[in-house]
């Protein structure tokens, strides 16, 4: 393989790696409601090249962010 081709196949890997890493740290983030819904949304996110695109669209809206409901949070009194 010349070094453009490695260039190449190096950029796709960590632009696949880096989606990754985000919708890992956007798991960790939110509460799915028990541990096994976190746990599988971080299984399918960790699947190669796909599973980041699996949970934007399924998984990204199903989660909620830790004190987005609880009123006593509110910054507007």
């Amino acid at each position: 393989m010349d070094i453009q081709t490695v260039t190449v196949w190096i950029k796709i890997t960590v632009f696949f790696y880096l989606l990754t890493v985000l919708a890992i740290v956007d798991i960790i983030r939110k509460d799915f409601g028990t541990i096994g819904k976190k746990a599988l949304w971080g299984l399918i996110a960790v699947i190669p090249f796909i599973g980041w695109l699996v949970y934007l669209i399924f998984g990204f809206r199903k989660g909620k962010k830790p004190g987005a409901d609880d009123p006593s949070t509110n910054s507007d009194r």
